[in-house]
């Protein structure tokens, strides 16, 4: 009877621990379902999705399903917005990997930053925009093009007086920060 009680709970001891080295990983991967090649697409998405038609059918299937989307909405949109969309994707084609994944480094950056910094970079970016093509090739050619679209840096302490003890100076109000006229550095 001792013996039988032994290889019950030996079994029941293994049946328990089972569960537990086959536990699922603790993080799951959500797929996204295949979505359709190029060939099957409808007209009005293929002609919408043009510019990208090339590269369609190399897409992953979270991009296609977000180009399908933006396909969806496109027939919302007002005229400029169509072309602009239009435009954007014939850039986005013509770029590299390298290219793609700076751009997307840097969108990434952007949304990162505080709201009023995101703002300057607009300003200066409206700034650049309006700038005519001449200005804008010699300030690409002297490299200042980054340092012009660039967030401000964060403004430093002041430093603390001498002969201030160190609690005066980080009682004293603060200086607001200026921020640059657009298009000026």
């Amino acid at each position: 009877m001792v013996k039988r009680r032994l290889f019950s709970g030996v079994i029941l001891s293994l049946a328990l621990a089972t569960p537990l080295a086959a536990a699922p990983p603790t993080t799951a991967v959500i797929g996204t379902p295949p979505q359709p090649g190029w060939s099957l697409l409808n007209a009005q998405q293929k002609a919408i999705l043009a510019p990208l038609g090339v590269e369609w059918d190399k897409l992953d299937n979270i991009s296609r399903k977000k180009w399908l989307g933006i396909a969806e909405r496109y027939p919302t949109l007002k005229p400029d917005e169509q072309r602009r969309l239009q435009d954007r994707m014939r850039e986005w084609v013509s770029l590299t990997p390298e290219q793609r994944a700076k751009v997307r480094d840097t969108y990434k950056e952007f949304n990162q930053l505080p709201s009023e910094q995101k703002q300057t970079v607009k300003q200066k970016w409206e700034a650049y925009s309006n700038l005519p093509p001449e200005e804008k090739q010699r300030i690409r050619q002297s490299g200042k093009s980054v340092q012009l679209l660039a967030p401000p840096p964060p403004e430093a302490p002041p430093p603390a007086a001498e002969g201030q003890p160190d609690n005066e100076a980080s009682s004293a109000s603060p200086v607001p920060p200026t921020t640059p006229e657009p298009g000026r550095n």
